[in-house]
């Protein structure tokens, strides 16, 4: 068995020297995470355990809020499923549209600055400005888009006011604000070698084949960056449905005014309305932590997966 000699003065004094540093460039990091993601993380699963209305003293509650939440309270599986709808289609379509559009603006040869313009002007738009005028633009009975589409004989949706329609008009008012996935996924395509698009011409390889085998490797790690910040964002969702239920409703403002939560009918309801009014409006603090707990929870799972998948795809490639 070897002797193992013990550790000069000198070295040990060297690496608390070299641990101290680190710690002091880490700081910043540290003090950041601890302040703004341990310790509200750590405080919301306390909460969730506790009876508290926002002014007393908590007191332990076991599990009954999240009995609460689960058991009995009536909006809380209409906005899981409705959140989780928004992850699966709006994401999806919101990736497809923006590496669409990026693909069509790289290749137009004359006029690429106005369209790339044109696209990008939306995002821009404050997300309560740019609610209202859609809202008043799909207005089922003195909106544009309805009149032109009964100039068309085609079908005239509710839109906000039907409850088949209402996430379909956020997904396309999410759609109308594509320009930030556009300019992220135009930087990757323009990133793309062009002489591997030349030796897949010079195989034969079609339009098809070659976005297949050259482009979407070469972008494989944005699309999972646009993936993952979609599903975040979307599990989020809050402004945006809630500004288009209360203007579908009637309800824009003042006090005393009923608003139906989710309106139409719990369509637009989200999860992250639910922690607003289980908190702010009810004072029930506890289980609204309960509800922030599970969208953390479910978010930590989406971006788990969407991660290893894409770290296999790579390894793959």
């Amino acid at each position: 068995m070897a002797l193992q000699l013990p550790t000069p003065p000198a070295l040990r004094r060297k690496r608390r020297r070299e641990a101290v540093r680190t710690a002091a460039f880490l700081s910043p990091w540290l003090i950041g995470f601890g302040v703004f993601f341990a310790y509200p993380l750590l405080s919301t699963v306390y909460f969730s355990f506790m009876r508290y209305d926002g002014f007393t003293a908590p007191t332990f509650a076991g599990l009954k809020n999240w009995d609460y939440v689960f058991n009995h309270y009536p909006f809380f599986w209409t906005g899981l499923g409705n959140t989780l709808w928004l992850v699966a289609v709006m994401v999806t379509l919101r990736v497809a549209f923006g590496l669409g559009i990026g693909l069509l603006i790289t290749k137009v040869k004359t006029g690429a600055g106005f369209f790339r313009t044109a696209f990008y002007l939306p995002y821009l738009a404050p997300p309560v400005a740019a609610t209202m005028a859609f809202a008043f633009l799909l207005n089922p009975g003195t909106g544009p888009v309805n009149h032109l589409l009964g100039k068309l004989g085609l079908p005239q949706p509710g839109w906000f006011t039907d409850p088949s329609w209402s996430k379909p008009a956020l997904t396309l008012l999410a759609l109308w604000g594509i320009g930030d996935l556009m300019v992220i996924f135009m930087a990757a395509l323009l990133d793309v070698p062009r002489e591997q698009y030349e030796a897949a011409e010079l195989d034969g390889a079609s339009p098809w084949q070659r976005f297949r085998y050259v482009t979407l490797p070469n972008i494989s790690p944005i699309v999972q960056f646009a993936v993952v910040t979609g599903v975040i964002q979307t599990m989020q969702y809050y402004t945006q449905a809630i500004v288009a239920g209360k203007v579908a409703s009637g309800v824009i403002g003042g006090s005393g005014q009923q608003f139906e939560p989710g309106y139409p009918h719990g369509s637009t309801w989200t999860l992250p309305q639910m922690v607003y009014s289980l908190g702010f409006q009810r004072f029930d603090t506890g289980s609204a932590c309960v509800v922030a707990v599970i969208l953390f929870a479910i978010s930590m799972a989406f971006t788990s997966v969407l991660l290893r998948r894409g770290a296999g795809l790579v390894g793959e490639d």
